[in-house]
């Protein structure tokens, strides 16, 4: 996994859950997504980023939920019975780390194959600031946005969720 960070992951073909952000839609690989929870109350922790709505508890475990608008530095609007939270697992150093994830919408599950990916696009000079996006799921008459939720949060960025999960 160290050469994984010099060089940009490109996704393989496999299964997708897709979500709605915006106008947008994106995929997370499949085996990444734990479940998919409609909203539910959030307990907000003093002193965290923006990006993190704060904590739920989710069967005796506290997760820590994270606004992908709000990371992904989008207008930031109300929640809707479409909101959801999909519960995911980040690799965070050498161990997993259970999140939540708060989406406008979930579509559907995916199915795509090596054909129908093609490797992000540049995006210049500042590509670290998406080197979370793994290619671009070519689709019949949509693209999908396809996500390494690995790296969508910094190393940084994860220290302040774990700290907002205590």
């Amino acid at each position: 996994m160290a050469t994984e960070s010099a060089t940009a992951r490109v996704a393989q073909a496999g299964k997708f859950l897709s979500f709605i952000l915006g106008d947008e839609e994106y995929g997370l690989e499949i085996l990444k997504v734990q479940e998919i929870n409609g909203m539910m109350g959030i307990t907000r922790v003093p002193r965290t980023p923006e990006y993190v709505r704060g904590v739920i508890n989710l069967r005796g475990r506290v997760i820590p939920i994270v606004s992908l608008r709000r990371k992904f530095k989008m207008p930031a609007v109300a929640d809707t019975e479409k909101t959801c939270i999909i519960v995911v697992q980040v690799g965070y150093g050498d161990r997993e780390i259970t999140m939540g994830i708060i989406v406008d919408e979930v579509s559907e599950v995916l199915n795509i194959g090596d054909g129908q990916i093609e490797p992000p696009p540049s995006f210049g000079g500042g590509m670290e600031e998406a080197d979370f996006i793994t290619g671009m799921g070519k689709l019949e008459n949509k693209v999908v946005i396809l996500l390494d939720i690995d790296r969508v949060m910094s190393g940084s960025e994860m220290d302040a969720v774990v700290q907002a999960a205590g």
